[in-house]
């Protein structure tokens, strides 16, 4: 799939680039001997199976398309307030560029709870898995769009070595095809926004569902903003969810997630 000229294009450019920089910051050895020191892993994938619904809260400060979604950004305390509400998991973004995240936030946020936290990144390279376990992830984000077969195989492969689950995620029918080669370990997530224009349709959500295997858990991504939206998706058995914007906009996320599926209030 050509990403040349979109957004995610120059976001892989300057991942390309940001990996050089690192690389000459941390060696691969220096990285390996950091993760002896990371926190114990935490299972992201058993977290999601033991909810229903599993909901990944995404803790991000902003992002390309809406820029600067939460001025009052602290991942230590969104954390806190995710656990409370009943989230399965964490997605910590750390992408500074255009994200405005840090690599710090995904400690921070997993020293003030208890749940497992995703990387939240355009990762490239097996290095950048090996550095998610030193910066104390307990999951990785492969995204087909932007990473060959190749990349795929070898990237899963070593976050297995370090014992990090792996969300895969996709857009649209052929990306599943190559997604579902990998080792069924990995966790599906259908993204219905298109990295390449950022427009969103649930309906993508709905139509590769139909094609998985019944066994394979579909862990929807964006655009879950009503609770319409997440009645949607379970009337079609998807039951595993990533928000990040709904929860992120409001004042209170704790409170916004309760609104967005179903909790009594807390008032």
């Amino acid at each position: 799939m050509d990403i040349a000229n979109t957004i995610l294009g120059k976001i892989i450019d300057r991942k390309v680039e940001e990996l050089a920089i690192r690389r000459k910051q941390h060696t691969l050895y220096d990285l390996e001997q950091l993760t002896k020191n990371a926190s114990p892993i935490r299972s992201f994938s058993e977290a999601l199976h033991r909810k229903t619904p599993g909901v990944i809260a995404e803790i991000k400060k902003a992002s390309p398309s809406k820029g600067i979604i939460r001025e009052d950004f602290d991942p230590a305390e969104i954390a806190q307030q995710y656990e409370q509400a009943g989230a399965a998991c964490l997605s910590v973004l750390t992408d500074q560029d255009f994200f405005q995240g840090a690599d710090e936030n995904i400690h921070l946020a997993r020293q003030n709870c208890n749940l497992p936290a995703l990387r939240k990144d355009f990762l490239i390279d097996p290095y950048n898995v090996v550095e998610a376990r030193a910066l104390h992830a307990d999951c990785i984000l492969l995204i087909v769009a932007c990473l060959s077969d190749q990349q795929l195989e070898e990237m899963s492969k070593t976050a297995f070595e370090y014992g990090l689950d792996v969300l895969v995620e996709v857009h649209n029918e052929y990306e599943l095809e190559r997604a579902l080669k990998l080792n069924e370990k990995c966790l599906l997530g259908v993204n219905n926004r298109d990295l390449k224009t950022f427009k969103v349709d649930l309906k993508n959500s709905i139509r590769l569902k139909e094609l998985l295997p019944a066994e394979r858990m579909l862990i929807t991504e964006s655009g879950i903003a009503t609770p319409k939206d997440v009645a949607k998706m379970q009337k079609h058995h998807i039951h595993h969810f990533l928000v990040g914007e709904s929860f992120m906009k409001q004042e209170n996320p704790q409170q916004a997630f309760y609104d967005l599926f179903g909790i009594p209030s807390l008032i």
